[in-house]
């Protein structure tokens, strides 16, 4: 989700023409719903990728994992490089990445290159989303018109969500799984090329560095943190595969926490996340991103799988859902949020996802969509909605200017690192509990089969149920009582202000 609101960065004016700027607009919306679209988009065709590469379940989550983890970590370095080389050069840079990475995962001949090809996805979106939210700050400076330029930039972003789950469907039914991948490259040279013509150089933030202890610290601990959970699935818990490469990530983390109180250009200050209001929203976001991710892997598996659906009639399913979650959206944070305040309104959300969840946990093998599934997906989408959205809103309150950038990029480093490894996770508990239902239950046959892979579909939801249980009694006491309504208005007069 994008911020509330953006603060040009000082000393930086638009070198566009006026009568182009919004064209400019329309070419970083492009980019925008790109990346979102790319996060949702594989999920519908991921059945049909596996039965055409053959790779086991354990390693589906990979398909997944490897774009959300790459872009997740490399966000915060996405935005430095954008300093010191120029937002320009960054943007287009990324795009670049991202078409090049979209066909060589269009034409993946097996699992391991289509892992390294998403991954190359998430990199080059790391380049790319920052130095885009960028270009929209210093290319709209005044008042009125950024206010619309950022609810262009919004829309493009739930737009991404909106269409990646039905396109995704259509391309891959009528066409191929690869073609999701191809429509990508297709945006992507679009962007690229309009880019060129219509984005002008713009000065260099000189006083930034590259924080690289930061950088290698981060990732390597969020690859071994994802890699680990991964591994349970193949190993035991007991395994060194699989702790050894949790505790590794827990070194990891530490210490780079630690350089962050040591290092002059720190890649995350800490001030950013010590805050406790921002703190309990980005450990909402973390949890909700785990639940996005998880819900759209699991339940496309049991609409096609359990139910039979094609890839079109899945994301064309998906549809209430989305609808839920983008109607919800805007009555969180401009209702909701000013009149009861952040721990409702997180408190309410985090009830409605868990109740869907616990919905889609009861699910059987002939289960009706109007009466079973659509008010399981409405009513967690309408949760979803209503967290994400306000606790954007609430991780971005009170930022510095020169911070704004920063914090931006960690509320998307947390949804998408938190997708990473919520659906590792999830992976394992499907996994194990399928495998065990198959060692209960010897009778061979087909119909063995789709209940095992059901329980497993079920242990999912259950614990993605469990993580907003979680969120009601960990993430929303953090919340301040009282001065909670002051902050949110204030907020929105800023939003005024500055967009």
């Amino acid at each position: 989700m994008p911020p509330r609101h953006i603060t040009p960065v000082p000393g930086l004016r638009s070198q566009a023409a006026p009568r182009r700027r919004w064209w400019i607009l329309g070419v970083l919306s492009m980019a925008q719903l790109m990346v979102v679209l790319d996060g949702t988009i594989m999920n519908i065709a991921l059945p049909s990728a596996q039965a055409d590469l053959g790779f086991p379940d354990g390693g589906r989550q990979w398909i997944v994992t490897a774009y959300a983890l790459a872009f997740g970590s490399l966000l915060l370095l996405g935005g430095r490089i954008a300093d010191l080389f120029g937002r320009r050069g960054t943007f287009l840079a990324g795009l670049a990445g991202f078409a090049g990475t979209s066909v060589l995962a269009g034409l993946a001949d097996g699992f391991g290159m289509l892992v390294a090809a998403r991954a190359g996805q998430g990199l080059s979106s790391a380049l790319l989303a920052p130095a885009a939210l960028s270009l929209v700050g210093v290319t709209f400076t005044d008042a009125k018109e950024r206010a619309t330029a950022f609810g262009v930039w919004g829309a493009a972003a739930g737009a991404g969500g909106a269409v990646g789950m039905p396109l995704g469907g259509v391309l891959t039914e009528f066409l191929s799984w690869r073609w999701a991948m191809y429509m990508n490259t297709m945006a992507a040279v679009v962007a690229f090329v309009a880019g060129t013509l219509l984005l002008a150089p713009a000065p260099r933030a000189r006083t930034s560095r590259l924080d690289v202890p930061g950088t290698v610290l981060v990732g390597s601990g969020l690859f071994c943190l994802v890699y680990g959970f991964a591994a349970a699935g193949n190993h035991p818990w007991t395994s060194v595969a699989t702790w050894g490469f949790l505790a590794v990530a827990v070194a990891l983390l530490v210490t780079f926490t630690w350089w962050q109180t040591r290092a002059r250009h720190p890649l995350l200050p800490l001030h950013i996340v010590l805050d406790r209001d921002r703190g309990a929203s980005l450990i909402a976001l973390f949890q909700t991103s785990s639940a996005v991710f998880g819900t759209f892997l699991f339940a496309t598996y049991y609409l096609q799988h359990s139910l039979g659906y094609g890839p079109a009639t899945t994301g064309l399913a998906y549809l209430p859902m989305i609808g839920g979650l983008i109607g919800t959206s805007p009555l969180a944070t401009n209702v909701l949020l000013p009149r009861f305040g952040p721990k409702a309104v997180i408190a309410s959300g985090a009830a409605s996802a868990a109740g869907g969840l616990a919905l889609l946990a009861t699910l059987g093998l002939d289960s009706a969509y109007a009466t079973a599934v659509l008010p399981a997906l409405v009513l967690t989408g309408a949760g979803l909605g209503t967290i994400i959205t306000a606790t954007t809103s609430l991780a971005t309150l009170g930022v510095e200017a020169a911070d704004s950038g920063v914090a931006s990029a960690t509320v998307n480093a947390m949804q998408y690192v938190g997708g990473s490894v919520g659906v590792a996770l999830l992976n394992t508990v499907s996994t194990a509990t399928t495998a065990s239902y198959l060692a209960d239950h010897d009778t061979p046959g087909a119909l063995t089969r789709d209940h095992a892979a059901l329980s497993g579909y079920h242990a999912a939801f259950r614990w993605l149920a469990a993580a907003f249980v979680v969120c009601l009694f960990v993430a929303v006491p953090l919340y301040r009582r009282r001065g909670a309504d002051r902050r949110v208005n204030a907020a929105a007069e800023r939003t005024t202000e500055v967009a």
